[in-house]
C-alpha cells in the first residue's frame, strides 16, 4: 500500500486484516485487498493529491515548476526528452509568461480546466 501512496502504520494495516480478513486465517484475498484500495481511494481528496504531485516536481520549494524541475523528472522516470520538448511543455501552460508552472497553472493541467 505504501508504493501506492498510502501511508499505513502496523495499526492500519491489523485494522485491515481484522475487517477483511472473512475466512479467518489472518490472511485477506486478492479481491478483499482490491476492495480495501478502492476504498482508500475514495477517501483521498483529489486537490491535495494535485498538490503532493506538484511538490514532487517542485523539488526547490519555490513554488514553481522550472525547466530544470521538469528536466529531472523526465530523467527520474527514464524519458529522453529535448530541453526544447520540456521548454514547449512549459510554454504551453505558463499563463504569466515567465517561463515557469506556478501552482495555479499545475492545478488548471491537472483539473484540465487549462
Amino acid at each position: 500500500m505504501r508504493a501506492l501512496g498510502f501511508e499505513v502504520k502496523k495499526v492500519d494495516v491489523l485494522k485491515i486484516l481484522k475487517d477483511y480478513d472473512r475466512e479467518g486465517n489472518g490472511k485477506i484475498t486478492f479481491e478483499d485487498f482490491n476492495e480495501v484500495l478502492t476504498d482508500r481511494m475514495l477517501e483521498r481528496d483529489p486537490n491535495e493529491e494535485i498538490l503532493k504531485a506538484f511538490k514532487l516536481f517542485d523539488d526547490d520549494d519555490s513554488g514553481r515548476i522550472s525547466l530544470r524541475n521538469l528536466r529531472r523528472v523526465a530523467r527520474e522516470l527514464g524519458e529522453n526528452i529535448t530541453d526544447e520538448e520540456l521548454r514547449s511543455m512549459i510554454d504551453e501552460f505558463d499563463t504569466d509568461g515567465d517561463g515557469e508552472i506556478n501552482q495555479e497553472d499545475f492545478v488548471s493541467i491537472m483539473t484540465g480546466d487549462s
